[in-house]
This record gives C-alpha cells, structure tokens and sequence, in this order.
C-alpha cells in the first residue's frame, strides 16, 4: 500500500482508534484522515500539485505530520526545515529545494514564499483528491543534511525508498498494532519521521509526538502517555542516565528503546539499561539510506560495542580507498538496497561520488565481528594522523567513557607543527562528579598506547550539540582554531 493512502485506509478499518497525538491533541483515525483532506484542500488552493514540494517549518505537533500526508495525496514531496534555524538558513533551504508553499506559524517571516498557516478547520472537508495514480518514484521527501561542510545538501528520497525502509523498520523491531511510540527527535530529521511515525502507524499502532526534549520531564511523559517504545540518540541516553539519584521512574510500558545516529559507548548503554530496565537497541544509517541500514535483534542476543546486522533487503560492506571490497575490514561502509537515495538536488557531482555502481558511500570507517556485526571505527574525515600514524578519535572516547564518571567525551585532532596533529579531548562528567583533567589523562594512560593519549583534555558542563543532538565536533575545531 503506497503511504499516501494510509490515512484513508486507517479510518476505514477502524475509524475510532487512536492514531496520533501531540502535547495538546489527540486524533484517532477518522479524525486523522479528516485533518489531512482539509490540509490537502487547503494546499491545493494554494497550486500545489503533483511534482511540487512543500516547505514545513513547524515545531514537533501533529500539523506537521498532516502536512506530510497531506502534500503525499496531491502528489507533492516535503521538505521539513528546522525551525530554530534563522531566516538566511531556512531561506536558502526554502529556495534550494523549489518549495512552492511554506507552511509555518501566523505571522511567520521567513523568505519570498508566502507562508500558509493551516488552522485545524482550514479548507473545511474539501475533497482533497490526490492524483489517480500515486508513483512510487515520485518525490516524497528532501531531507537536508546539517552542512556541516558549507551549505546543506537536499537528500531526495523517493516513495519507494520511504515505503522500503519503513517495511524493513516495521519487520526489524517487530512492531503491530499495539505499539505505540513516543516521538522525541525532531521531524526535520528522517529519524523522528520514519522510525517513530511512519512505521508505527503503517504497522497498525499510533504515536504521540512529543514537544521539545527535556530531561527533567521525559520521564513523567512516559508514565502518563504509557508508550511502548522511543528512538533517541546517545546525548539524549547520557542526559537521561545523568538524572537525579531517586528518579525512578515506571517504565514498564516499554519494551525497547531504539539508538541511532551516532556511536553509543557500551558503558552508557549499560548504565541506561541497568538503571531503567529497558533494552535498547542500536542501529546505524544515514538520511541518504533513509535512515537505518543495520540494527541489533530486538529478540535474542544483543552485542553492545556493534550496531548489528544488515537489515533484510539492504547490502553492507566494507571499501578500501581503492573501491576493492574488503572482508573484515577495517574499511569504508557501503550500502546498497532500495532505500539508498536517488541523489543530492541539483548536485550531480556529489550525487555521483555518493553513490557509485549503486553503492551508497558513508564516509564511515568499519569492520565486521565475528558474528558478522558492524562495529564503527569512525568517520574518515575525523581520522587523526599523528606523525605518520592513523588515530580514531572514537577508540579514545570509549576509553574516556570507560571511567564512570564521564558522561560525554569528545576528541578531535589539533594542529601540531612536528607531528602534524595531536589527540586532544573535551569531556562533561556526570553530575556531582569530582575527577579532574589529569585522573582521566592517567586514566587513558593504562588503556591507550602512549601515541592516543589526548595531549589536552578539557572539562566543560555541556558538549555542543548539533540540531539532531550529536555532538557537534565542528563546532569544537571551531572553538580550538580560535583558542589557537
């Protein structure tokens, strides 16, 4: 069934049960799929149709996801801009992907496009009828990437790829009617859309979509909302772990918890599970794969330190810098399935060099265990060369995250005129925590070669987060150019 019809198919078989929900409403599925023809209506007013694409620059709320549906039915794709971005980054974004409408808030300003603000009886019912045919390799989403590296790039996922990786996330966490699942990561990302919306509600379930994240109150939402599981990413499980003692919370209505989009240290994975009980489970992927590629059983051993296995219907293997498979590794991670993207917008160079003979090209560095699972060495680009010798910033920061008092730690490599660069660190330790810079220094010393040794370690109250919360390593050369 194609996604656009499943609102429609919801209501259908059964109009009443619950659907989606936000902090201030709840739809079940006739209401749902009502909501969505009256945005539909409204968009279609506006010119929007088949080939178009529609720009949303919303906070996580139910509107967003009807607007997602909603441009699906006319045949259009969306593209969901972060709207804590300013006006010269959602501008360029707006006017990179050709976006026809922009819908936001009342009295947004953005860029040249007028901006649509669809209030929930916008349209009335309207027909909202979508194209006779719904093609599956149309458009259905333009994902931008953080642009860490100048000017974000659109990732253009098709229907195909988004109803492929949703079949294969509903079948890898074996999901069904009675999941429901707590949305805490941004809709601008493919995360929060696929894993926590898309697929619960094709496997029959419902989500609730959470506000902004914070961790003084997640846990009362978990109680009260009762879901079965959430995805997050690693500073979301560290800022969780590092609560208050006598926080206790009742989880007992979820039965995993879903990790992605960066590496997390076995021992924080521990801690989380030890503490609250509840498993989690690890996989790997990027928004050019439309979002995972490998993931941990749900079911059966789990093997913390790897992100698991290839999902069904996706290839993962290993490159060396010549573009020769390797067995073991280590070497670069290449995807191959129906979910790879069909390119960068308007950048056929790079779609090029990202996706070569049909194999997606990370940019991560990995090898496989003895049990064929995937373990992350780190990203090429964060490749340290100290006189000669290549260091992964990752191997130190576990060492770092191997001392219990280490919430988050980061490495990167700083200039250095006789060995090219060094390892230095920046580490936040857990609350009320009382090591200094050289205990971890000596720390890394008993478990690292002398030439990994961070050659400064720095400790701050907070790492910077990127807008998915990932450590913002960027942001830290940053800080050290100017330091230097």
């Amino acid at each position: 069934m194609h996604l656009a019809l499943l609102p429609e198919e919801r209501a259908g078989r059964d109009a009443l049960g619950p659907c989606l929900a936000d902090d201030t409403v709840s739809l079940d599925n006739a209401a749902f799929a009502e909501r969505v023809r009256a945005a539909a209506a409204v968009l279609r007013a506006r010119g929007v149709g088949p080939g178009d694409v529609v720009a949303v620059v919303l906070p996580n709320r139910i509107e967003l996801v009807v607007v997602l549906f909603a441009a699906w039915r006319l045949g259009a794709a969306v593209t969901p801009v972060n709207p804590a971005l300013t006006a010269d980054e959602a501008g360029f974004q707006i006017r990179d992907a050709g976006a026809r409408v922009v819908v936001g808030d009342a009295g947004s300003e953005l860029v040249t496009v007028d901006v649509v603000a669809l209030a929930p009886e916008a349209g009335g019912t309207g027909s909202g009828a979508g194209p006779a045919e719904f093609d599956d390799a149309a458009l259905a989403l333009l994902i931008y990437t953080s642009g860490t590296t100048g000017r974000p790039k659109g990732v253009m996922l098709d229907h195909a790829n988004v109803g492929a990786m949703v079949e294969m996330v509903v079948a890898g966490l074996g999901l069904g009617p009675g999941d429901h699942s707590l949305l805490v990561l941004p809709l601008f990302h493919v995360n929060g859309i696929v894993v926590s919306v898309l697929s619960p509600l094709r496997a029959g379930g419902r989500a609730t979509v959470a506000g902004r994240f914070r961790p003084a109150t997640f846990f009362d939402t978990v109680e009260r909302v009762r879901p079965t599981y959430f995805s997050a990413v690693p500073a979301i499980y560290a800022m969780l772990s590092g609560l208050p003692d006598p926080v206790r919370p009742d989880t007992s209505s979820l039965r995993l918890a879903v990790c992605g989009a960066a590496p997390m240290p076995v021992e924080l994975l521990s801690r989380f599970e030890q503490r609250f009980g509840v498993p989690v489970v690890e996989g790997y992927g990027l928004s050019e794969g439309t979002c995972a590629s490998t993931l941990n059983p749900v079911t059966g051993p789990r093997k913390p330190g790897t992100v698991g296995r290839p999902l069904p219907g996706q290839q993962v293997a290993l490159m060396d810098a010549h573009g020769r498979f390797v067995s073991d590794g280590p070497g670069e991670v290449v995807i191959k399935g129906p979910n790879v993207m069909r390119g960068y917008l308007n950048r056929p160079q790079e779609s090029a060099t990202a996706v070569v003979d049909g194999w997606l090209h990370t940019g991560d560095v990995g090898r496989f265990d003895d049990d064929g699972c995937l373990v992350l060495v780190d990203r090429i680009k964060d490749m340290i060369i100290r006189g000669g010798e290549n260091l992964y910033p990752k191997e130190i920061e576990n060492a770092l995250h191997a001392h219990p008092e280490v919430l988050e730690a980061a490495v990167i490599g700083a200039p250095d005129p006789v060995l090219g660069e060094v390892p230095v660190a920046t580490v936040a330790l857990y609350p009320g925590a009382r090591v200094t810079a050289g205990e971890l220094v000596a720390h890394c010393r008993e478990r690292l070669a002398k030439i990994k040794v961070p050659a400064r370690l720095t400790i701050v109250d907070a790492l910077p987060k990127n807008p998915v919360g990932k450590i913002d390593k960027p942001a830290l050369r940053r800080e050290l150019a100017t330091d230097g």
